[in-house]
């Protein structure tokens, strides 16, 4: 009798086998998924920005310096001339002056001295324009001026400077630091205006130093010197050098007390300290300081 023959049947498989002969489909269409939506997050991932790329690598200041420190004083103030700069010539410290054309004549002399001995001349504006909210600007307002106004404002003053002192300044502060013209809808920003013509605007009553890696050197942040005592100012020094950054000081008169003025003896212990080499500090003008950020970041 012949030998019966088992039946064939389908070929063993492993428990793997099994489930991609059942799944393999649904696996593929799987991995297939996974795989697409990693290249679509890959491909819609932001680019690092220049401001996250600047903050990855730590702005060096020259010389292993902490951080920068200007001294700026605005509109020309006689005591300038008088008080001020006889302390920070005898410190060698530079420092930014904003000034009015109007009121250097009244010091010319004096201030072609401040020139002579490197001290910086900024724009500060011919007139002055303010918020008519101030009383002593109500005739000359912002709010009542156009573009067209603010630049010949500006360029007027760069002019008559360059013609009284023999130099072309390279550095605006906002009148009251302040950076419109118009009100309401009509509102627009002068800062686009100063951006074209100099390497630094400078405004103020703020609260922090500049980031040298991301600050826009068209409108940098300052603090008050006015009335405030060399303690109170070290305060801020040392936050500055703590985070690396550039202090902007503002002042305006410079005497022994009274309304808008740096004191003369904070204004001394602050260029005793700046100058001690275990400050780690970098003490100059407003242009000097803009000009290294500007090489320096790109």
């Amino acid at each position: 009798m012949a030998k019966k023959h088992a039946r064939e049947g389908p070929p063993r498989t492993t428990i793997g086998g099994i489930i991609m002969q059942k799944h393999g489909f649904n696996l593929l269409v799987l991995i297939g998924v996974c795989f697409v939506q990693a290249c679509v997050t890959t491909t819609n991932r932001p680019a690092v920005t220049q401001e996250q790329a600047a903050r990855a690598v730590p702005f060096r200041w020259p010389g292993g310096k902490r951080a920068a420190i200007s001294l700026t004083f605005d509109d020309a103030r006689l005591s300038q001339i008088d008080t001020g700069l006889p302390i920070l010539d005898r410190y060698k410290v530079k420092a930014t002056f904003y000034v009015l054309p109007d009121s250097v004549k009244e010091r010319l002399d004096g201030w072609k001295r401040a020139v002579k001995n490197g001290h910086e001349i900024g724009n500060h504006t011919m007139t002055h324009p303010c918020t008519g909210n101030y009383a002593f600007s109500k005739a000359n307002a912002l709010e009542d001026l156009t573009l067209d106004r603010m630049t010949r404002e500006i360029d007027d003053a760069s002019r008559a400077i360059e013609k009284m002192l023999a130099v072309k300044p390279i550095s605006f502060a906002y009148p009251c630091c302040q950076t419109f013209v118009g009100r309401g809808r009509a509102v627009k920003s002068y800062v686009p205006l100063v951006a074209e013509r100099f390497l630094t605007g400078r405004l103020g009553l703020n609260e922090a130093a500049n980031d040298p890696a991301i600050c826009d050197l068209a409108q940098l942040l300052a603090q008050g010197s006015d009335g405030a005592t060399f303690d109170e100012l070290k305060v801020l020094i040392d936050q500055a050098a703590s985070d690396g950054r550039w202090l902007i000081l503002c002042g305006h008169e410079i005497g022994e007390s009274g309304y808008q003025t740096t004191p003369a003896k904070t204004l001394e212990a602050l260029c005793r300290y700046a100058n001690d080499p275990g400050s780690g500090l970098w003490i100059d003008t407003v242009g000097r300081i803009g000009k290294y950020v500007a090489d320096h970041r790109k």
